[in-house]
């Protein structure tokens, strides 16, 4: 299973990656691979304010339904509009072009509470 180093994740399976003061959100590849071959997503809206482990985004699969929760508090301020059209992106490269959306947010120094790679690996494997 991919866990990529420099990212941040939650124990619900989203991966962050902090880019100037923003927060780069998606499922992680043990979370794509549990639902199975995605077939819609429910992007947040744009300017929408999140709490931390607010549900912001629902993931529909042809097992499931699942939520996905915010990693930390924050705006909406952009969306990855592509995966209305290719929703399977979450399946085929959820650390690249399978983002979900960006936040800005209310606290750059959560990030570092969030899970490092090392940790969510014993998460996943136990």
């Amino acid at each position: 299973m991919n866990v990529p180093e420099d990212l941040r994740y939650t124990s619900d399976h989203e991966w962050a990656r902090l880019e100037d003061g923003k927060l780069r959100i998606g499922i992680t590849e043990y979370a794509q691979d549990a639902l199975g071959d995605v077939v819609f997503v429910q992007l947040p809206e744009v300017g929408a304010s999140v709490g931390s482990g607010d549900s912001f985004s629902e993931v529909e699969s042809t097992k499931s339904v699942s939520d996905v929760y915010a990693p930390v508090a924050g705006t909406v301020v952009e969306v990855n509009t592509e995966l209305n059209d290719a929703p399977q992106r979450l399946n085929e490269d959820p650390y690249g072009e399978g983002w979900i959306c960006i936040l800005q947010l209310e606290d750059e120094s959560v990030y570092s509470s969030l899970l490092d790679a090392e940790a969510y690996r014993k998460l996943i494997e136990a």
